[in-house]
């Protein structure tokens, strides 16, 4: 089925204005999802915990921000912006005795490379220290060794601090983490790099930045299936074979010349207006599982086509990613235009409606200031559902769980 028989039918259903619970800038209908998942996505959680942030010496945290401000921009940003929010909402108490949550902001992903792209290796060493630090220093952690605590650890493989996932793996989560809350964008089901308990989060998309690249709400839906990226990590992955588990190389060898298919491996300046012209963008993990794209597509409202099996998404209890999403398997790739010129026009178009909620762009942005419903509200709401704390969480003098000498030999140097 080529687009000049099938696509341009839908794009007239695509653009049609007609209100149920409103419309966005575009005229797009939107719809809010019923039932819990949709007021999860409007809690408010100012009221229901208190976090305590700990002080710490500037070299865990401001130093190395001053030293690459390039920081801010990455992908893995939200560690700062969750400290710098934290600071002054109205969840923080002063008062350390009275706290849910205690948060230690330490920057493990802000040392970077001339590229740009962050070393997560010396990170081990860094949470270790500050861990040591807060320890020697407040009663807090030692009372529970870290079960009310919680770390921001965005990177690829979350604690486990590595791009590649076999080495990730090698790695293992930072034994000091067992007993904590890891707030991170990584979440693949069954896996040694996921705590039970975890918090998933999105990676960091600059919110103006996005926002100053919004093309008038009239602009028509043109393209079917959008994607820029590699399909290859030739500097990584020699042999092609083992970058995305195949599944981008699959994605290139089948549809590079599919006029459905607008993919390529340029990443053009008109490339977040590209996206609102899509109707459905391409979401592939790569190293790890996840990528900006995922919130890029929300946010723009292309219905994103999730290749990434097992993967465990951002505020999955608050999105409801099976109604708003496309699914296909790795091993299916190369079935992609089959699946999704198969999808009825009411789906796709009840799909838009639900992306088209401004509650939906809210929860996968972390703006500044923070606003009702963000991204960093959706952190607040996880963890205070996860109050009150079980009473077992609290150790008996002498008691001890975790082995402070266990890990890589490389992460027990000091830092």
């Amino acid at each position: 089925m080529d687009f000049s028989t099938w696509g341009f039918l839908l794009l007239a259903l695509f653009t049609a204005t007609a209100g149920v619970e409103g419309t966005d800038r575009r005229g797009t209908r939107t719809e809010r999802i019923s039932g819990s998942a949709g007021d999860v996505l409007d809690d408010n959680p100012v009221g229901k915990l208190k976090v305590y942030v700990y002080e710490l010496p500037s070299k865990y945290n401001k130093k190395i921000l001053q030293k690459d401000p390039r920081c801010l921009a990455h992908m893995f940003a939200a560690e700062i912006y969750m400290h710098q929010f934290l600071l002054t909402s109205a969840v923080r108490t002063l008062n350390p005795g009275e706290a849910d949550w205690y948060y230690t902001p330490v920057y493990a992903t802000c040392d970077l490379a001339p590229n740009g792209l962050p070393l997560p290796f010396k990170s081990p060493r860094m949470m270790r220290s500050a861990i040591q630090h807060i320890s020697a220093r407040w009663p807090y952690w030692n009372r529970t060794e870290g079960a009310d605590h919680f770390f921001l650890v965005p990177h690829d493989f979350g604690a486990c601090f590595h791009y590649q996932e076999e080495r990730a793996i090698k790695r293992g989560i930072l034994p000091l983490f067992q007993r904590s809350t890891l707030v991170q964008t990584f979440g693949q089901r069954n896996h040694v790099c996921l705590n039970d308990g975890s918090i998933t989060i999105p990676p960091y998309a600059p919110p103006e930045k996005i926002m100053s690249h919004l093309i008038p709400p009239d602009t028509p839906r043109s393209i079917f299936v959008y994607f820029r990226g590699l399909f290859y990590d030739v500097d990584n992955d020699p042999e092609g074979g083992y970058y995305a588990r195949g599944a981008r190389a699959s994605i290139w060898e089948n549809f590079k010349n599919n006029p459905l298919f607008d993919i390529s491996t340029d990443h053009p300046t008109t490339y977040y207006e590209d996206m609102q012209r899509g109707i459905f963008c391409l979401c592939p993990l790569g190293w790890a599982p996840w990528s900006p794209r995922l919130v890029e597509a929300v946010i723009f409202g292309c219905i994103p086509v999730i290749i990434a099996d097992d993967i465990v998404l951002p505020f999955a209890d608050a999105i409801p990613w099976e109604e708003i999403g496309v699914f296909v398997a790795e091993k299916d790739v190369p079935y992609l235009d089959t699946i999704l010129t198969s999808i009825p026009a009411d789906v796709i178009l009840r799909k838009q409606r639900l992306l088209a909620n401004p509650s939906m762009k809210q929860a996968m942005l972390f703006p500044q200031p923070a606003q009702p419903g963000d991204a960093f509200h959706q952190i607040l709401n996880g963890l205070a559902r996860k109050l009150p704390h079980d009473k077992r969480i609290y150790l008996k003098p002498g008691e001890k769980v975790l082995n402070w000498t266990a890990g890589a030999v490389a992460d027990l140097k000091p830092w």
